[in-house]
C-alpha cells in the first residue's frame, strides 16, 4: 500500500510530512500560495512560493490518481475479475501511466478481432498452443473448424482462420501485459531515436526546416526547443517523424530487438518444437501490428509533453523576470509609439500614470517634419515637466530614438532621459475592452503610447493588463497546451504582484484582481468604493467594501498598501493580524531598548514572522525589484546592414531559452547568444547566467542579412567569422528563424528605500 499523499509529496520536496499536511490544509481552506508563503511560515516550516506551487500541482495530480484508482478497482470488481494480486498491483501503482497499463485488459473497448475470435470459441486453442509448444498448430486448429455455428460470424471455416483467430487473442494479450509495456517503454526511452525526414517534394517550400530534413537523435536527449521545432515541422506537413532503434534503422523490421523482448517476457523460444515457429511469428506480429504503433504514439506524446513542460517553465521564468523588471518610478513620462506613414503617436502621463496630453508627429517619411516634431516635443516636455521619454521598439523605433536624442542634445536644460521600451502586447491592450473603458474617446494608436509610457514607469502594473501569452517571452508558445500555459503564467503573475504589493489608492482593477484573495468583482468593488468615498485611510476601512469579508481581508490585507494613511504600518508588508507584535517592537525601539526577536514570539507568531516584521520595519515598503538603469545603443548602428563582425555593443536581454539568450542591440532584430557563447565556462542552463532585462556587452560574430539572423557572443575573446553557418545555434534567431519581441531593461541591484528606524519614528509620532 502506498503511503499517504502528503508523505509522498514531502519526500519529493525534501520536506517534513507535517509541513505538507499544514500546507494542504491551508490550501483546502482557500488560502493562496502568496499568503501561505508570506504569512504562514510557522505552519509550513518556511516553504517558499516555488515549493508551494510544486506542492499544489502534485497534490492535484495525486488526488486525481487516487480518484482514478478507486474507479478502476470498482470497474474490475464489478466484472468479477479483481484478484488479490491485481488489487495489490493497482493499490501500489504510483503513476497514471502504470495504472492505465494494469487496467488495459479490463477496459471496455470496441469489438476487436481478438474478441470475435473468443466469441468463435478459439481461446482454448490459443491457450493450448501457448501452454504446450509441442502441439502441432495445424492439428490442434483442425479441432476448431466449425461452419455450422450460429450466428454465421462465429463460423471457423478452415485451419488458417482458426490459427489467425488464436493469434489475434495472443497478440492482444501480449499488447495488454503491464510488465511487458513497462519493460519496452524503458528500453525505448533509453535506446530509441526520433527520426525526421523531409516530405518528398517540399524541400524548397519547407527550407526553414532544412536542419531537420535528415535528422536523428536519442529521444531521451532531445531538448525542448528541438522537439517543438520537429513537431511544428510535422504539423505544417514538411517533416515526417518516426521512432526507431539503431538496429531497426540498419536491419529489416523483423529483426527489431523489441520482438525479442516480447518473446522473452512470455518464454517463447525456438527449440524446434512444433508450435515454436508459430509462437515466434505471433510475437513478431504483436510488436509490428500492435505494440510498435501504440508505443510510438506514446513516446511521441511523452516527448511533446516533456518539451511543453520545459517550454512553459522557460516562459514562466522569463515572464517573472520581465514583470519584476526595474520600474522607472513615479516620474512624468512621455510615451512615443513610433510610426512612419501614420506618424508617431505621443502621450504624456503624470507621476501616477494619469494621461495629461497627446499629439501626433510626422518626423519620418513621407512628411519628414523633423523640426516641427522637435518643436512639439520641446513644448510638451516643458509644459508638463517631463522627466523620461519612453520609445516603443517597433517599426521606426531607432529613427524615433534618434529624434529623442536630438531633442536631448539641443535642450539639455530639459534634463530628459530616453529609454527604448518593448511594445510587446501594447497593441493587444490598446484594442482591449479595458483600454476602451479607460480611454473611450482616445484613438487606439494613442492608447498604445499611453501603455508604452506607463510600462516604463511600472512594468508590473501595466503588463498585468495584458494576457501574459501576448507578451511574447516564450519559445513556441502557440504550439503549447494553452490551458497549462495559462495556468502557469497566471501563477507567475500572482506571485510577482503579491511579492511587490500594490498601493490600494492607485491600483487598477486588473492589478488588484491579482492580489491574494481578490477576484475581478472584488477588485472592481474596491475601485468603485474608492471613487465614491475617496482614498482609503486605513486597511481596516477595506472591510466596508461590499462583499469583502473577513476571510478575504485576511488573505489580501498584507499585500494592499496605504501610503500616507492613518497608520504607518498600513504602508508596510506587516499583516494587520501582527500589528500588536509590531507595536511592542516599535515601543522598545522608541525607548532605546535592545531588540531580541525571540522576545516577541508567542503561540501564534513564531521567529520567522518576527524576523519578517523586523526586516520590514528596518526598510518599510521596500521594493524587491532592482534599480532602474538604461542601455545605450551605439550611434549609427540602426539596421542589420550597419553590423560588422567584431563589433562590441551594449544590449538588453529580451528572452532566454534553453538554447541561448536573445539580445536587443538596436537594429530591429534580436541577435542570439548561443548557450555555448554565454560564458567562458560550460553553461547547462542559460538562466543561470542571464535574465530577461539584463544589460549585457556582446560581440558580433556573424550577420546573415538574408535570413535576418545575428550571431552574438558574451565572450569577448571569441573570433568573428564571415563564413555563413546554418546549423542550429550558430546563427542568430531561433531554430526557425523567427525572434521574439523585445522587453524593457532590467538591472541587478536592489533598491533601498527608507532609512533604518523611519517606521519606528513615524509610529511613535502617531502614538503621541
Amino acid at each position: 500500500m502506498l503511503p499517504p499523499i502528503e508523505h509522498r509529496i514531502a519526500e519529493e520536496l525534501g520536506a517534513r510530512p507535517q509541513q505538507v499536511f499544514a500546507a494542504v490544509q491551508l490550501l483546502d481552506e482557500g488560502a493562496t500560495v502568496p499568503f501561505i508563503s508570506r504569512y504562514r511560515k510557522e505552519a509550513t516550516g518556511g516553504l517558499d512560493d516555488t515549493q508551494l506551487r510544486t506542492l499544489e500541482e502534485r497534490l492535484g495530480y495525486l488526488r486525481e490518481l487516487e480518484e482514478r484508482r478507486t474507479a478502476i478497482l470498482a470497474s474490475i470488481e464489478e466484472q468479477g475479475k479483481l484478484t488479490p494480486e491485481l488489487r495489490n498491483d493497482i493499490e501500489n501503482s504510483d503513476t497514471k501511466q502504470h495504472l492505465e497499463d494494469l487496467y488495459l485488459p479490463y477496459k471496455q473497448k470496441r469489438r476487436t478481432k481478438a474478441q470475435i475470435a473468443r466469441e468463435a470459441g478459439l481461446e482454448p486453442l490459443a491457450d493450448a498452443l501457448f501452454d504446450d509448444p509441442t502441439l502441432s498448430p495445424e492439428t490442434e486448429a483442425a479441432k476448431y473448424v466449425n461452419t455450422a455455428a450460429e450466428p454465421p460470424e462465429k463460423h471457423v471455416p478452415d485451419v488458417k482462420a482458426a490459427l489467425d483467430g488464436a493469434r489475434q487473442i495472443l497478440m492482444e494479450r501480449f499488447a495488454e501485459d503491464a510488465l511487458l509495456l513497462e519493460r519496452m517503454r524503458s528500453h525505448l526511452n533509453e535506446h530509441a531515436l526520433i527520426v525526421s525526414t523531409v516530405v518528398a517534394g517540399k524541400e524548397n517550400e519547407g527550407a526553414k526546416f532544412r536542419d531537420w530534413f535528415d535528422f536523428r537523435e536519442r529521444i531521451a536527449a532531445v531538448p525542448s526547443h528541438r522537439a517543438l521545432a520537429l513537431f511544428r515541422g510535422r504539423q505544417e506537413d514538411f517533416l515526417r517523424l518516426s521512432i526507431k532503434t539503431e538496429q531497426e534503422l540498419r536491419d529489416p523490421p523483423e529483426n527489431s530487438p523489441c520482438i525479442a523482448l516480447v518473446a522473452e517476457r512470455f518464454g517463447i523460444r525456438d527449440q524446434s518444437r512444433a508450435a515454436d515457429k508459430w509462437l515466434l511469428e505471433t510475437a513478431r506480429w504483436a510488436w509490428l501490428v500492435k505494440l510498435s504503433l501504440h508505443l510510438e504514439l506514446e513516446l511521441m506524446n511523452g516527448l511533446r509533453e516533456r518539451a511543453e513542460e520545459e517550454a512553459i517553465r522557460v516562459f514562466a521564468r522569463n515572464l517573472h523576470d520581465l514583470l519584476l523588471a526595474a520600474p522607472a518610478g513615479a516620474r512624468v513620462t512621455l510615451g512615443l509609439d513610433p510610426g512612419i506613414r501614420t506618424g508617431c503617436k505621443v502621450a504624456v502621463v503624470d507621476r501616477t500614470g494619469k494621461l495629461l496630453d497627446t499629439a501626433t508627429l510626422y518626423p519620418h517619411e513621407p512628411r519628414r517634419d523633423w523640426e516641427g516634431s522637435l518643436a512639439a516635443l520641446r513644448m510638451l516636455c516643458r509644459k508638463h515637466e517631463v522627466d523620461l521619454i519612453a520609445i516603443g521598439n517597433g517599426t521606426a523605433g531607432r529613427e524615433t530614438d534618434k529624434l529623442a536624442g536630438d531633442l536631448i542634445k539641443r535642450h539639455p536644460e530639459l534634463k530628459l532621459t530616453k529609454v527604448m521600451v518593448s511594445e510587446a502586447g501594447a497593441s493587444v491592450y490598446s484594442a482591449s475592452e479595458l483600454a476602451a473603458r479607460e480611454f473611450p474617446e482616445l484613438d487606439v494608436s494613442l492608447r498604445g503610447a499611453v501603455s508604452i509610457a506607463r510600462r516604463l514607469q511600472d512594468p508590473l502594473a501595466e503588463l498585468v493588463k495584458i494576457d501574459p501569452k501576448s507578451i511574447g517571452v516564450g519559445q513556441y508558445q502557440h504550439d503549447l497546451n494553452q490551458g497549462k500555459l495559462a495556468k502557469s503564467l497566471d501563477a507567475v503573475v500572482e506571485d510577482c504582484v503579491n511579492s511587490v504589493g500594490v498601493d490600494v489608492n492607485m491600483a487598477s482593477v486588473p492589478l488588484l484582481t491579482r492580489i491574494s484573495g481578490l477576484n475581478g468583482t472584488l477588485a472592481a468593488n474596491i475601485v468603485a468604493y474608492r471613487d465614491q468615498h475617496g482614498a482609503f485611510r486605513s486597511r481596516e476601512q477595506l472591510k466596508a467594501v461590499p462583499r469583502l469579508g473577513d476571510k478575504t481581508f485576511e488573505q489580501a490585507a498584507g499585500f494592499l498598501r496605504i501610503v500616507g494613511g492613518d497608520n504607518p504600518l498600513d504602508a508596510s508588508a506587516v499583516h494587520p493580524e501582527a500589528y500588536p507584535v509590531a507595536a511592542r517592537i516599535l515601543g522598545d525601539i522608541s525607548r532605546g531598548a535592545k531588540v531580541d526577536p525571540a522576545k516577541y514570539t508567542d503561540e501564534k507568531f513564531g521567529l520567522p514572522t518576527v524576523q519578517d516584521i523586523l526586516r520590514e520595519l528596518d526598510k518599510p515598503g521596500r521594493d524587491p525589484r532592482p534599480e532602474f538603469k538604461t542601455a545605450s545603443f551605439r550611434e549609427g548602428v540602426e539596421d542589420l546592414k550597419d553590423l560588422e563582425p567584431g563589433m562590441t555593443l551594449e544590449g538588453v536581454v529580451t528572452n532566454v531559452t534553453n538554447f541561448g539568450a536573445f539580445v536587443d542591440i538596436g537594429v530591429h532584430q534580436d541577435g542570439l547568444v548561443h548557450v555555448s557563447a554565454l560564458a567562458d565556462r560550460f553553461v547547462k542552463d542559460p538562466h543561470t547566467v542571464v535574465k530577461a532585462g539584463d544589460l549585457v556587452k556582446v560581440k558580433v560574430l556573424e550577420v546573415d542579412v538574408a535570413r535576418k539572423r545575428i550571431a552574438l557572443s558574451m565572450r569577448m575573446g571569441d573570433t568573428p567569422t564571415t563564413k555563413e553557418k546554418v546549423g542550429r545555434g550558430v546563427t542568430g534567431g531561433n531554430p526557425l528563424g523567427s525572434t521574439p519581441p523585445r522587453q524593457p531593461s532590467r538591472a541587478a541591484a536592489r533598491r533601498e528605500t527608507e532609512p533604518s528606524g523611519a517606521m519606528a519614528a513615524a509610529f511613535a509620532k502617531l502614538r503621541r
